[in-house]
């Protein structure tokens, strides 16, 4: 199939005559299309400027396709559990990898077609740009072309990084990005890296029939808190897969049979075998084209773009957003970041960047999601905390489905009663924590989530049973009771 972009179909000139403009988009994903929008909406004449597929990371590489390929196989793992239910038989198996993967391609296409290449052509005031940009004295240098402006957002997005471990680059490794487009699953893979990319991948690749080790430095989703990376350790490990952490990694070598990958274990070597090595460490800014040192934008040591909380960057008139600042790389942040980037570069300054009620979803099964401060870094910030964990076998919803796995961790301050952060690992976390961020927006106490009217088996009234679990006995109420 031949993707259509806007180079082939609608790129234009400037639309006041020249190449002056109100605003200079760098960035053709989600990030930059939200400023892009938002700048236009206000009136401003605006240049977007993209280099290679339209879209960015999330629609083509990232949330899309791996979101349909783990429904996916999440269908196959239900299919076989459903023996949980007296008189039920079920079975399934991923029949033919590559049609599942032309189907998630598909989607991808149609996506990138309907939300962004056929999107631009309703905004008159908005010309596309291809090519690779570098900053340059009084704007952007694109595609050959000068594009004058006085106020700048850079929104390039990242890529996927390797990490320093000898011999990685020698062994073709699989990113995030090439795991979703393999059309043949290989016999068997390591998954170095055990952060939410990892996890969501080793299960996904686990159901789909490969046998999957998984490494990592630390612990299971290291921002999460502790006692839901456990539980979703045990989880994994329950479904077959090899969960190791607390180590270091060595190096890597080609084998016979694939790759080998040495990590160091409590002070012994060992080797891990496996068709394949998927890394999902990390991932790098993409920056290097920009000429930000010769323009005196500073990065941090991970060579992000260094932002305050209005967007701005060091350099007067620039400012950036998305995941190329290194900040909440989530494309609805980058969506939010990017459109008060340029409110506030066209209309003074005045707008904020506020994650302090940002949901966070790990599409993992059970998913967990998460909203506000976790336990530690409530008492980092000195707050007296009070903690309530709820497992989910108390949740009248998990039992009817006879799937307890997961819980609910409330975090709140003693003296406030103020609702801090929630933490959810349950099949349906990700559909539930939206409720707890507006709690938290909204600065209610755990009393009022307590008293609020929940609907009877849902996963949701898991809040409102860890809110009473605070000073309550909930296995002692009978149901619906508060």
């Amino acid at each position: 199939m031949k993707v259509e972009t806007m180079s082939d179909c609608c790129a234009t000139g400037a639309k006041n005559g020249n190449d002056r403009y109100d605003l200079v988009v760098v960035g053709a994903g989600s990030a930059g299309f939200s400023a892009a929008i938002t700048a236009a909406e206000q009136g401003a004449q605006v240049a977007l400027v993209g280099h290679g597929t339209m879209g960015g990371t999330c629609v083509n590489v990232g949330c899309v396709p791996s979101k349909a390929l783990i429904r996916a196989t999440e269908a196959v793992h239900h299919a076989k559990a459903a023996s949980r239910f007296a008189g039920i038989d079920g079975n399934a198996q991923v029949a033919d990898w590559q049609a599942l993967v032309a189907q998630k391609d598909d989607l991808v296409a149609s996506l990138r077609q309907a939300k962004y290449v056929d999107l631009l052509p309703a905004y008159n005031n908005v010309s596309y740009h291809e090519g690779q940009a570098s900053l340059v004295d009084g704007g952007v240098q694109a595609g050959g072309k000068r594009l004058v402006s006085d106020r700048i957002i850079i929104a390039t997005g990242t890529r996927p990084a390797l990490p320093a471990i000898p011999g990685i680059a020698d062994v073709s490794p699989l990113d995030s990005t090439t795991a979703l487009a393999l059309t043949e699953l290989p016999r068997s893979m390591i998954v170095v890296g055990g952060g939410y990319v990892g996890v969501e991948l080793a299960q996904t690749f686990a159901r789909a029939g490969v046998d999957v080790t998984m490494v990592f430095r630390s612990r299971l989703l290291p921002e999460a808190e502790p006692e839901i990376g456990a539980a979703l350790a045990g989880y994994l490990t329950d479904e077959g897969i090899t969960v190791m952490g607390g180590l270091t990694y060595d190096s890597v070598r080609r084998t016979e049979d694939g790759v080998a990958l040495t990590v160091i274990r409590d002070g012994h070597p060992q080797t891990i075998g496996a068709e394949r090595i998927l890394v999902a460490t990390g991932r790098a800014p993409n920056t290097e084209s920009l000429g930000l040192a010769e323009m005196g934008i500073a990065q941090t040591p991970m060579g992000a773009i260094l932002v305050d909380d209005r967007m701005r960057t060091t350099r007067a008139g620039v400012y950036a957003a998305g995941d190329v600042t290194g900040k909440d790389q989530f494309v609805y942040m980058a969506a939010y970041g990017a459109k008060l980037a340029a409110k506030n570069a066209l209309n003074g300054d005045s707008l904020r960047y506020d994650n302090s009620a940002m949901p966070a979803v790990v599409f993992t099964d059970p998913q967990v999601g998460s909203v506000g401060l976790t336990e530690a870094q409530a008492r980092a910030a000195r707050h007296d905390v009070r903690t309530s964990v709820l497992a989910l076998d108390n949740v009248p919803r998990a039992l009817a489905a006879r799937d307890t796995r997961g819980l609910i961790k409330l975090v709140a301050d003693r003296g406030t009663r103020k609702l801090l952060g929630a933490h959810i690992l349950a099949p349906e976390g990700a559909d539930s924590i939206q409720t707890a961020a507006m709690a938290i927006r909204g600065g209610l106490t755990i009393d009022a989530l307590a008293e609020t009217i929940f609907p009877y088996l849902t996963t949701v009234e898991g809040l409102k049973l860890a809110a009473q679990t605070f000073d309550k006995d909930v296995q002692k109420l009978s149901c619906c009771a508060g």
